[in-house]
């Protein structure tokens, strides 16, 4: 588990110390530097990840099998949609009404059964290449937000290209692209007077004191230039200019303004953290970002939910469930419907899934260390079959792509693999996933080994 949490704005003097020189650090201008040299320009397309690790089970959402036997079947019903023969669980009773403006894909697979080594294949396309069973592996190629944050290069305004809503999956690094593609942490934006981490100035500082330390920056970089001996530092000050003006940009400043929203639509979303997470979402791709990763792990710091990796204890699966549901489905049925409503359909291309599924056959647990309560019902990790929503991006919405045998077990039909979803992805984001990188021994790495765009929604 990762239990860091962001801890809101940082001070100025936290966030200029990014942008002033350290000998032999990376400053913030270095890293618009790095970004611009990866690409240029700001593709229109944008991908809002609903990120639920710890693996939603396929049986209580998208892939129920009431006919199953007792051992196998979940303790919810199934609710028929809009869309004939779309069934889904009875506690999402929004999706249920606009089932056509989002498709279910119910043949996901993998090999992974660990969170970090599954994280790693869906959100990357790279399988580690050896399983690590205590859940620490970090990967060794990045993933698919740092490698559209690479590819698009930076923006004229500053806006971050690849943005986690409240944070980002802690198991991927951006390893031989550098640091300067990880994703950029919003905070949580449900907390009292929410500003965006390290985009904030202090109240009370004037023009004249950020002058003043933009002029020792420069000082420091005329030393740094004396010192260069190869030219590679060229055009530093240009970036350093850059730098600053993300700093003071009123344009970013206000893509983070969740506060600019409506008070009907911001009660529309729901004023939980999903709700406002999905909402900032939107604002963010609106703004131009071309990748947003909501981290929907703990509905709010508050519950005992950590994660959706309900296993017997000391999770239910009844209990917690009946906590997100509500909320999941909510936020994310409001994000499909605003988008549409504003004509980005599109342009933004929503996901909502996890690492992987849950096992088919229920398990029981009587006692729990250090809980009270029991007995405990749950599913263990399970990467054979597992489910996701797709909307928008343009592609075909209203349908089911491929089914499961009757216990939820593996792919019957239309088998669709991680590498698959990201290629979907990647061709919305006009990415070429056959392209090249250069790993750190210099050796080419395609974005993609395998995989090709799901056919049914092109």
């Amino acid at each position: 588990m990762h239990d860091s949490l962001c801890t809101g704005p940082l001070p100025r003097r936290e966030f200029l110390r990014v942008g002033t020189l350290a000998l032999g650090g990376l400053t913030l201008a270095d890293l618009l530097a790095a970004r611009a040299m990866a690409g240029v320009g700001d593709p229109e397309t944008s991908v809002i990840l609903f990120w639920m690790w710890g693996g939603p089970s396929q049986l209580e959402t998208y892939d129920m099998k009431p006919d199953a036997p007792s051992a196998y079947r979940g303790p919810f019903n199934p609710i028929q949609t809009k869309v004939p023969g779309m069934e889904i669980v009875e506690h999402f009773p929004r999706q249920a009404k606009i089932a056509d403006r989002f498709s279910i894909i119910r043949t996901l697979h993998h090999g992974m059964s660990a969170h970090n080594d599954g994280s790693i294949t869906v959100l990357s396309g790279k399988e580690p290449a050896a399983p690590d069973p205590t859940s620490t592996n970090k990967s060794t190629h990045p993933d698919f937000g740092m490698i559209a944050s690479y590819m698009r290069g930076s923006r004229s305004d500053g806006l971050p290209q690849y943005i986690g809503v409240h944070r980002s999956p802690f198991m991927t690094a951006p390893n031989y692209l550098g640091l300067m593609h990880k994703a950029f942490h919003s905070g949580d934006p449900t907390v009292k007077g929410y500003a965006p981490n390290n985009m904030k100035l202090a109240a009370g500082i004037d023009g004249q004191r950020l002058n003043d330390r933009r002029s020792l920056v420069t000082q420091f970089d005329q030393f740094r230039r004396d010192l260069d001996l190869d030219g590679s530092l060229g055009g530093t000050e240009d970036f350093r200019r850059a730098a600053f003006q993300m700093l003071t940009s009123s344009k970013v400043a206000d893509a983070f303004d969740i506060s600019q929203e409506d008070e009907s639509l911001r009660d529309r979303y729901g004023r939980h953290r999903w709700g406002q997470n999905c909402l900032l979402a939107r604002r963010l791709v609106e703004a131009g970002a071309a990748v947003i990763n909501i981290d929907a792990t703990a509905p709010s710091n508050k519950s005992e939910y950590f994660s959706w990796d309900d296993h017997a204890g000391p999770f239910h699966l009844v209990h917690a469930n009946l906590e997100r549901f509500p909320q999941y489905d909510q936020a994310i049925s409001t994000l499909i419907e605003d988008i549409s409503e504003r004509n980005l359909d599109r342009k933004i291309l929503v996901v909502a899934c996890g690492e992987f599924g849950r096992t088919p056959r229920l398990s029981h647990r009587q006692t729990f260390p250090g809980k009270k309560g029991g007995p405990w019902l749950g599913r263990d990790h399970w990467p054979g079959a597992f489910s996701a929503l797709i909307s928008g991006g343009g592609l075909k919405m209203g349908q089911v792509i491929g089914s499961t045998n009757s216990k939820a077990e593996y792919p019957l039909h239309d088998p669709v693999t991680p590498q698959d979803l990201l290629a979907t992805i990647y061709r919305h984001l006009g990415i070429d996933y056959s392209h090249d990188l250069v790993n750190f021994s210099g050796r080419p790495v395609p974005i993609l080994s395998s995989g090709r765009p799901i056919s049914q929604l092109l």
